[in-house]
This record gives structure tokens, C-alpha cells and sequence, in this order.
């Protein structure tokens, strides 16, 4: 059944529910994003918060937070940048017609997903739109980018994947790979037959994997448009992926998540237990956590699949998971920013498996992960 998890801390500043959470590259500070209109950035030294970023006129929808930065998007249809140290906005980027859903901050670029049906680059410094991608006939959800220096170096196609590509997934069934220079469209990932929620990038294979209410997860090449694989076990909609040395996690509405090796898309392992879905997946250090509607977190060794741990205390689905340290922390609807102590969390011996694939690096285009040291906190 696994064992309890210990709280270090609750955070409840926020008065609305909390639709997410991003870790700075450096892991020295913590961005929430809320239903209550602020967002609120917080220390991983002492788990305070230490500032209230205020200004969008209805909830924050998400948010990413950078070192020197905090990026914000939200249903008054604006994307906000803010100084970290002073809380101050330093930029609003106008242009979406209707919520922004999605942001993807990358060196100077900043990209947006909205229910206009666009995603949108715009300019980091000045805010300016400079490129709309329009071609989805419905909301645009998921984002993901693979720089210039990921693609193929190739001199006829120099030009039009000369900025990256840019991929996006909608509620229209479909994909679409988009050429950054250009504002064009390089390919329609076209086969779900269910809205697309969730996309995670390999650049090194350029390889993207969809998941969808149709139950299945697909894997695309996005040079070329090809559709690779399709992981069909789920019972219901697939609504996070996490993709971590070639194995593809998956986390659905039927209450469990599925383990897949990549490049071949057998699946390896299921990890149940959850009694709602799968809401949210973060992997660190050979520990998968989960977060579901059931409002628990929940650590599994990723190699055996065994359930070590159980984190009770949050009062509604858990939205977003980060690990930090010797910390994980939780962000749920409930309005709570919880931290929880993971130390002790010890590796069990693998199943009897298959050998496994040739390994190689691969990147996920998400919310980073940092690994440093314990924070000083002890159990409250």
C-alpha cells in the first residue's frame, strides 16, 4: 500500500485553486499560478513566499518561471512578465482574443497557445507578436519547440526550419508542427480521433508524442509528418506525459499510468493504485510521483513499479507536482502549495524484463526539474 509521507509545510496564501506550479532553472524559487487572479512566488530555502505578483484581471491559467524572470498567461487573454526579486510587472503581451492556456518561454522567444484557435511567437524584450500561427479550427492547447540546433542540418531546408520548429495540439483531433521563421505549417500530425491534451518533445529523435481523449498515445516524426506508433492500452483520455531515458510515462483518466518503451511503443509496466485519474507526473531520480483527482500524491519506484509512499492531505485534484532536493512539492486545486519530505525513498530490485533498448539522451520540453541539495527543512 506504501507508506505515508511526511508534510514539511502547508502554503494556503492563494484564495483560489492553484492550476500550476514551475520550478526556476536554478531551483532557488517556486511560481504558482492561481484561479484567485496572482500569481505568488515562493523560496525552496524556507518554503516562504516571497512575493505576490498581481494584475491580471481573472485567473492565471500558467506559468513558467526562469531565473531572472516570472512569466504568466491568463484568461483575460494577457501574458505577463515579472521581475522575480521585486515582483514588478515588466511586460504585458496583448494580442489573444481569447484565454491564453499555454506559454513556452525559450531564450528570446516566448510562445503562446490560446482558445482563439492561434498559437502565438512574440518578441521576450518588447512584447510584440512575431509570428501567429493560425490553421487549428479549435482550441489550442499543448506546446512544444525544437530549436535550430536540434534539426537536421540541411541547407534546403536551412530556411524554413532556420528558427526552429514549433508544435502544437488541439481540441481539434490534431497536431501541427509550424515553421517559427515563417508563421507556415510544416506538417498536420492527423490519426487521434479525440482532442489532443498533452505533448512532450524528443529533439534528439524529433520525435513527438500526442496524448488524447481517445485513449491512445502517438508518436510522429515531425520532420516528415509520419505517424511512428500508437500506444493503445489505455481505457481512458491521456492527460499528462512525462519522457525520461526512452521510456514514455503516460497518465489517464482510467486511473493508472502506463510505462512504454519509446522507440518501440511496448508497454513495460502499469503503475495502479490511484482511485481518480492521473492528473499530473514528475520523474526524479529514479522515483515516479503522480498527482490525481483522488487528491493524493503518490511516489513509485519507476524500475519495479512498487508504491513506496503515500502523500494524504490535499482536499481536491492535485494539479502539478515538482521535486526539489529532498522535497516534493504539490499544487492543488484546493488552493494549497504543499511540501512533503521524500528522503528514504530507496530503489527496489527491477521485475524480470526484456533487455531493455539502446539508451540515449532525450529532452522534454516542460516545467524543469533541478537536482541540488536537501533544503533545510524538517517535518512539521
Amino acid at each position: 500500500m506504501g507508506s505515508s509521507g511526511s508534510a514539511l509545510r502547508v502554503c494556503a496564501d492563494h484564495r483560489g485553486g492553484i492550476n500550476w506550479l514551475s520550478l526556476s532553472p536554478d531551483g532557488q524559487r517556486l511560481l504558482t499560478g492561481s484561479e484567485d487572479g496572482t500569481a505568488r512566488l515562493w523560496s525552496t530555502a524556507d518554503g516562504q513566499c516571497c512575493a505576490l505578483l498581481q494584475g491580471h484581471e481573472s485567473y492565471v491559467t500558467f506559468c513558467q518561471l526562469e531565473d531572472e524572470a516570472a512569466f504568466t498567461c491568463s484568461a483575460d487573454c494577457t501574458i505577463r512578465k515579472w521581475d522575480v526579486r521585486t515582483g514588478q510587472c515588466l511586460q504585458v503581451y496583448r494580442g489573444h482574443t481569447s484565454i491564453v492556456n499555454r506559454i513556452l518561454v525559450t531564450e528570446d522567444q516566448l510562445f503562446s497557445s490560446s482558445y482563439d484557435r492561434t498559437a502565438r511567437a512574440w518578441t521576450v524584450d518588447k512584447g510584440q507578436v512575431s509570428k501567429e500561427f493560425r490553421g487549428h479550427r479549435n482550441c489550442v492547447l499543448a506546446l512544444a519547440y525544437s530549436a535550430p540546433k536540434d534539426l537536421p542540418s540541411d541547407p534546403c531546408l536551412e530556411a524554413a526550419m532556420g528558427a526552429g520548429l514549433l508544435v502544437t495540439g488541439s481540441t481539434d483531433d490534431t497536431a501541427k508542427v509550424w515553421q517559427v521563421a515563417s508563421g507556415c505549417c510544416h506538417q498536420t500530425l492527423r490519426g487521434h480521433t479525440g482532442a489532443v491534451l498533452c505533448l512532450v518533445l524528443d529533439v534528439s529523435s524529433h520525435t513527438a508524442f500526442t496524448g488524447s481523449t481517445d485513449a491512445t498515445v502517438r508518436a510522429w516524426d515531425i520532420l516528415s509528418g509520419e505517424q511512428l506508433r500508437v500506444f493503445r492500452e489505455h481505457q481512458g483520455s491521456v492527460i499528462c506525459l512525462e519522457l525520461t531515458e526512452r521510456l514514455l510515462y503516460s497518465g489517464s483518466a482510467d486511473r493508472t499510468v502506463k510505462c512504454w518503451l519509446a522507440d518501440t511503443g511496448e508497454r513495460v509496466r502499469t503503475f495502479p493504485a490511484h482511485r481518480h485519474s492521473v492528473s499530473a507526473l514528475k520523474y526524479h531520480a529514479g522515483t515516479l510521483f503522480t498527482g490525481s483527482g483522488d487528491a493524493r500524491a503518490r511516489a513509485f519506484d519507476a524500475r519495479s513499479g512498487v508504491l513506496q509512499r503515500v502523500f494524504r492531505g490535499h482536499s481536491f485534484v492535485i494539479n502539478c507536482l515538482q521535486v526539489h532536493g529532498q522535497v516534493l512539492y504539490t499544487a492543488s486545486h484546493d488552493g494549497a502549495l504543499r511540501l512533503w519530505d521524500v528522503r528514504g525513498l530507496q530503489s527496489v530490485p527491477p521485475l524480470p524484463q526484456r533487455p531493455a533498448t539502446k539508451r540515449s539522451l532525450s529532452r522534454l520540453f516542460s516545467n524543469k526539474v533541478a537536482c541540488a541539495a536537501p533544503v533545510p527543512l524538517q517535518p512539521a
